[in-house]
């Protein structure tokens, strides 16, 4: 199990991998603590039998760049494989403003040709390679040095048995002629805006139970504030102060410090200092925002005029559309999805691409009276009018 630790032994790794037609890629790497992910380690293997196909990359070593695993992830002749991706390309588009291309996320493909949704890497690698995965070091700290053995087995078949993944389909993708909607699919991963978390919009994720105008602005101020301060300092955005302790504050709009001691739910550390300043600050911008920049929530969807009846029928015949062609439903559409298609909405993923192909035709036409579905057995026939 070979660690590398310098510069110059991962460039000659990237090097002779280069020669392959792809290379499987995985990390290990903590987030308890920080606001960004820490890497602690790099696996990579090729396909070869060779000694030294599959390594392991040791980024918090000194004398190691990982510049060379960035040109490999340029090199658009080698596929990069991963299996459920957007936490590990976060973390290369976060250090180094790279994406690997061209792209392989086994987790995608797994979905795409019917091994259900969110396919855990363990389940392929039981039904794939007819083998199990030793998960005992899954919750491990990464960071800590030396590695065990036992932790270095286990990361390594991470990227190991990926290889076998990768090829079985790869090949089913190509057979039934789907490999295009893969590639639609993981367009979204190598997207900057995926993973560019904006500060003025992280009050939108926080859970409200009102929809006040005045309220939200205190929300938005505040809920900008601490991304802002987690961003910068890095650290976990509840280090700063947790979803119900903002809440708390935008109920009772503190004014002074003495105000904040008072808080039920505020962390001590965050009744002094910079964080007690920001919070303040961040109240009194939101009581005294100006009536026509108050936020807004969007409540189009709550107001769509849902047809029930063709709701459910939608859903019978996304469940039928699926289940005759293999892929996971919940790729398709969503329950929201469909309630959007039943009220008159087309601007829905499902309605357009692949997904258009496989379901969004028919959905169409069953709106618009041109096809029934007739229960046949087991199965759901469609029925042209």
């Amino acid at each position: 199990m070979k660690t590398l630790t310098t510069t110059q032994e991962l460039a000659a790794f990237c090097t002779a991998a280069a020669q392959y037609p792809y290379v499987t890629v995985d990390t290990e790497f903590l987030r308890e603590r920080t606001y960004y992910s820490k890497l602690c380690l790099v696996q990579l293997a090729v396909p070869s039998e060779d000694e030294g196909s599959a390594v392991l990359v040791d980024p918090l070593a000194e004398d190691l760049s990982l510049e060379p695993l960035y040109d490999l992830f340029r090199n658009e002749s080698v596929v990069k494989v991963f299996h459920a991706a957007r936490q590990d390309l976060e973390i290369f588009w976060v250090d180094a403003g790279v994406f690997p291309t061209p792209l392989f996320d086994t987790q995608v493909a797994a979905m795409v040709c019917g091994f259900g949704e969110q396919v855990g890497y363990e389940t392929l690698v039981r039904k794939i390679c007819r083998e199990g995965v030793d998960k005992t070091s899954r919750f491990t700290d990464w960071s800590r040095r030396p590695l065990t053995d036992a932790q270095k087995t286990y990361a390594l078949a991470d990227v190991t048995h990926l290889r076998k993944i990768y090829e079985h389909l790869s090949t089913e993708l190509k057979n039934s002629k789907r490999d295009h909607w893969v590639v639609e699919e993981l367009r979204i991963l190598t997207r900057p805006e995926t993973y560019d978390i904006r500060p003025e919009e992280a009050w939108r994720r926080v859970k409200t139970r009102t929809n006040s105008a005045k309220f939200l602005a205190v929300v938005k101020e505040l809920a900008q504030f601490r991304e802002a301060h987690a961003q910068e300092n890095n650290v976990p955005r509840s280090r700063v102060f947790k979803d119900d302790a903002l809440i708390e504050m935008a109920s009772t709009k503190p004014k002074t410090p003495s105000d904040l001691g008072g808080s039920r739910l505020l962390l001590r550390e965050a009744r002094k200092g910079a964080i007690a300043d920001g919070i303040l600050a961040a109240v009194k911008r939101g009581v005294n925002c100006p009536q026509d920049q108050l936020p807004k929530v969007d409540n189009s969807r709550d107001k769509l005029k849902v047809n029930p009846a063709l709701a459910d029928l939608l859903r019978v015949l996304l469940k039928s559309k699926t289940e005759s062609a293999g892929v996971a439903a919940k790729l398709i559409a969503s329950s929201a999805d469909l309630d959007q298609i039943a009220a008159g909405e087309r601007d829905v993923p499902a309605m357009s691409g692949w997904r258009f192909e496989v379901f969004g035709e028919d959905a169409l036409k069953l709106c618009e009276g041109k096809i029934a579905l007739a229960a046949k057995g087991q199965a759901v026939d469609v029925v042209a009018l």
